[in-house]
């Protein structure tokens, strides 16, 4: 559907927009999911699904993992890099120990305040040159604008001199072809080649060589912003909520929040390396374990309120916890603080939303805005 919403304002016109991206691009596995999160972990054959949000921290923290299992995000990455012909190399997702460290000391000086900062004299002037059609009673694709902010900021992070738009498009193909393909549910048919494809192209726009660690952080990076950012508009238009992103003593809190509602990687899937015991349900070493972070923050029963917020400790799991927690939670935060505050001028409202249903993440493939000054 393409046709704007007529409710007024309010978090169930927001939630019923936002729940079609599940609806339309999952629908199967997600009714699964609604259908199991009675319990804090509930088991299906061999695969463990965790819905409550100390069990979720407690595999990640506690329960030793195999990252480089079939099923799991290090495994679907090392997969694409093996299809590619790059059987040596690690990825971040799927190290341990030392080599996980020299990962993450490496993105830290990129990642950290001060790198967060040069990339934000990057992307700012970018985002108020593509926000100005709106002052004009112009309208604005925000997937668009999350893909050109994505790879603008990819390309700045890692040196990289490639179009940003082409690393962007690389970095969703790769995605698609193999992290989506790694998910509960029937395989494509041709994943594992068009994993390879896409993993040869995107290196080669970075220009990096052997290192696949690049071609993952654009992965990563690419793939939540353009989930994250335009969802978070939506529920920010739909429920009324430009007056807090227009606060600055709300802005960062509001960010939180629709991070939290929005749950970029709405699931984790992981492979236990040894038998243990997560709320009270026996995991064998080997077991799938489904990580629902979509449950575990509350997403799907608590609406965004940066006045009332979830408590930090559960809204940041959509980050992940333990040595494993995303390196790019401040890149993140920051972006679309910045993104809500531009916009709030405007107080947005969408015209246009359509599912991407091949998408990695739950996505939008166009979500439309202009000046609600216009609409009235």
């Amino acid at each position: 559907m393409t046709a704007p919403l007529r409710a007024a304002p309010g978090p169930a016109r927001a939630r019923r927009r936002d729940r079609r991206v599940y609806l339309r691009s999952h629908p199967l596995l997600f009714a699964l999911l609604a259908a199991t999160r009675g319990r804090a972990v509930r088991r299906i054959g061999r695969t463990v699904l965790v819905h409550e949000a100390d069990a979720y921290r407690r595999v990640l923290t506690g329960l030793p993992l195999d990252r480089t299992a079939a099923g799991t995000t290090g495994g679907a990455a090392r997969a694409a890099l093996n299809a590619a012909g790059h059987h040596d190399a690690g990825v971040l997702f799927d190290q341990e120990g030392d080599g996980h460290r020299a990962g993450r000391r490496g993105l830290a000086q990129g990642l950290g305040a001060a790198g967060v900062e040069e990339l934000r004299a990057v992307w700012r002037p970018l985002l108020a040159g593509r926000l100005e059609p709106l002052a004009k009673g112009g309208e604005v694709d925000l997937v668009a604008l999350a893909r050109e902010l994505s790879g603008t900021v990819v390309c700045a992070l890692l040196g990289s001199g490639a179009s940003p738009a082409a690393v962007a498009a690389a970095a969703s193909e790769l995605a698609a072809a193999s992290v989506r393909g790694e998910l509960p549910g029937p395989r494509r048919p041709g994943a594992h080649a068009a994993s390879a494809r896409a993993t040869r192209r995107l290196r080669q726009l970075l220009g990096e060589g052997d290192d696949a660690l690049s071609a993952m952080v654009a992965v990563a990076a690419v793939n939540t912003t353009v989930a994250a950012l335009p969802r978070a508009v939506a529920w920010c238009a739909d429920a009324g909520l430009w007056d807090q992103a227009a606060d600055e003593r709300l802005l960062l809190p509001l960010v939180d929040e629709l991070l939290r509602v929005t749950a970029p990687s709405p699931l984790l899937p992981r492979v236990a390396a040894a038998d243990g015991v997560v709320a009270g349900c026996p995991v064998r070493s080997g077991d799938r374990v489904v990580l629902v972070a979509r449950h575990a923050v509350d997403a799907h029963t608590k609406d965004p309120d940066a006045r009332r917020p979830a408590a930090p400790d559960v809204a940041r799991l959509v980050f992940g916890a333990g040595p494993h927690t995303c390196p790019g939670a401040r890149l993140a935060r920051l972006q679309l603080a910045d993104v809500l505050s531009a916009l709030s001028v405007h107080r947005p409202v969408v015209t246009r939303a359509v599912v991407d249903r091949g998408a990695a993440l739950p996505s939008w493939r166009k979500l439309v805005v202009r000046s609600s000054e216009v609409v009235r």
